[in-house]
């Protein structure tokens, strides 16, 4: 496999979907977005779709560390303990980051089709 397709096992996490599924745990059903990034198997990448996606998810991983830090730090004050602070700060500053990420390799990818449609 080329390293160049190593972006499609960021679909694995679909797979945590299907704990959604089969036990009353329902927030795991939201995993099932990751199967569209199944699709990077089967993209013939080049440098500007792997910068692409590269610009997204460095985009998502500093919107989530400042989340989780903003987070932390509210719960800290607010007169939480350290662990009813911090897990729910790392849970809320993961989330966003793979929103931001999703969301920024979208419009990228949105760009780039309706510029090389006109």
């Amino acid at each position: 496999m080329k390293t160049k397709r190593w972006y499609g096992l960021i679909g694995l996490l679909s797979l945590l979907g299907f704990v959604g599924v089969f036990t009353p745990e329902r927030a795991f059903l939201g995993f099932f977005a990751f199967a569209v990034d199944f699709q990077y198997f089967f993209v013939r990448a080049d440098e500007m779709e792997e910068g692409r996606i590269q610009r997204s998810a460095a985009l998502g991983f500093f919107a989530g560390m400042t989340v989780s830090v903003v987070a932390a730090l509210g719960c800290l004050l607010l007169g939480g303990g350290t662990r009813e602070g911090l897990y729910p700060a790392f849970a809320l500053g993961w989330g966003v980051a793979v929103a931001v990420y999703a969301l920024s390799d979208f419009w990228s990818s949105c760009k780039e089709w309706w510029y090389t449609r006109s």
